[in-house]
């Protein structure tokens, strides 16, 4: 999969030009159906000018995947390498991570990725490395440095990092990545967040 983070031009009015292009394609037509020529003409761009931005198609949705601009979960402030409160500060990375995970944006790209990553595999590379396997090695890394501290008691921080993780993939993730009503609400999200830390506390909180 190529790095397209690593081209030129990644922040450019043309650059999401033509990403808002391809998102929109992919949405309404599948991956395996949108060539780049048809992205082309859809942003309104020469090909030579496509390829001077995203050399291959899953770099071009793996830039999809990792537009910073869709609330992204992984945020530096949600970080800190000082934690006063443990339980707050899961709370609120609960909070970002579940309600992005449950953006209507969110779930069509998944759907994408599971319904044609078998045909395509580059595109289940390109979803996972530019989707959960990001805020996987930020918040294991971010495990590890309050292990160091003393907060968190584990010898293994991927498979606490795993955990946290699927804790917040409940019956309501699920629904909603089937369309299923009713659509979650602010107490069941809520509740789910509050539920998953806590089980989490339980599990790798130091004890006093």
């Amino acid at each position: 999969m190529d790095d397209a983070s690593a081209l030129p031009h990644a922040t450019s009015p043309k650059h999401q030009q033509i990403v808002r292009a391809a998102e929109a394609l992919f949405l309404a037509h599948g991956y395996g159906a949108v060539s780049m020529d048809a992205v082309a003409r859809q942003a309104g761009v020469s090909k030579a000018t496509l390829y001077a931005h995203f050399v291959s198609k899953d770099g071009l949705f793996a830039s999809i995947v990792a537009d910073k601009g869709q609330d992204n979960p992984v945020v530096e402030s949600l970080f800190p390498d000082t934690v006063a409160d443990l339980r707050a500060a899961l709370r609120e990375i609960g909070q970002r991570l579940l309600r992005f995970m449950l953006r209507d944006r969110t779930l069509s790209i998944l759907r994408i990725a599971i319904a044609e990553s078998a045909r395509f595999p580059e595109l289940g590379v390109a979803f996972y490395a530019n989707g959960p396997q990001k805020f996987r090695d930020r918040f294991r890394a971010w495990l590890d440095t309050l292990a160091a501290q003393g907060l968190v008691e584990t010898p293994d921080t991927l498979t606490a990092t795993y955990q946290f993780m699927a804790l917040l993939r409940s019956d309501m993730f699920l629904r909603a990545g089937l369309g299923l009503p009713p659509p979650p609400g602010e107490a069941e999200i809520d509740a789910t967040v509050t539920n998953a830390v806590e089980t989490w506390l339980r599990a790798y909180a130091a004890r006093a």
